[in-house]
């Protein structure tokens, strides 16, 4: 088993996990976020229920997106 190329991809899925959690709060703070038409959101008296289509939508070109610009050589 090679340690040394297991200890890189930890480091890998941590700089990515930090990443990630650094732009689920600076999307928090952004107005608009999960409040774009297509949003679902339903509200009834004891329930409540929230599903972002376009807000994951946008996100998902945004990703795909950044993958294909990083990806070409």
């Amino acid at each position: 088993m090679n340690f040394n190329a297991l200890g890189r991809t930890f480091i890998i899925l941590g700089v990515l996990l930090a990443i990630l959690g650094f732009a689920l709060v600076v999307m928090h703070r952004m107005p608009g976020t999960g409040k774009l038409p297509g949003d679902i959101y339903i509200q009834k008296k004891n329930f409540s229920f929230f599903f972002p289509v376009t807000t994951c939508l946008i996100i998902s070109a945004a990703i795909s997106l950044l993958i294909n610009l990083l990806g070409k050589k």
